[in-house]
């Protein structure tokens, strides 16, 4: 059962952080602050931007896993950095010609300390 509970707090922590980074997106995009997938590239400003609400949004994520999980939060925040690193390094393959080469980069560097950064909040 322990097991499932822990599944469980690692996708709530990933729901967490793609459902506030797809809102995000999204607002900044009906508001005419980012152009649509559609429009074209993000300048630099933006995909800085970017960055920092999704860094924010992993540390939010690595704390509602570490609150959710019934044993061993950091293990657990730990398996979902890894999981968002590993996607991150899928993002850098498929979307090496999507945007500036650091952004992708960036997240894949970011995904696992800012998880650990909110399970230490969670777990102190």
């Amino acid at each position: 059962m322990k097991t499932l509970k822990s599944i469980g707090a690692i996708l709530a922590g990933m729901i967490t952080i793609v459902l506030l980074s797809i809102a995000t997106d999204y607002i900044l995009e009906s508001n005419d602050i980012f152009p649509t997938r559609e429009e074209g590239k993000l300048s630099t400003w933006m995909l800085a931007l970017a960055l920092l609400y999704r860094t924010v949004y992993g540390i939010a994520g690595g704390y509602v896993t570490a609150k959710l999980s019934p044993s061993d939060p950091m293990r657990n925040a730990f398996i979902l950095g890894c999981i968002g690193t590993a996607l991150s390094i899928v993002g850098i393959v498929i979307g090496w010609d999507l945007s500036d080469h650091w952004y992708p980069i960036a997240l894949a560097l970011t995904a696992l300390p800012s998880v650990w950064v909110g399970a230490k909040f969670a777990t102190q």
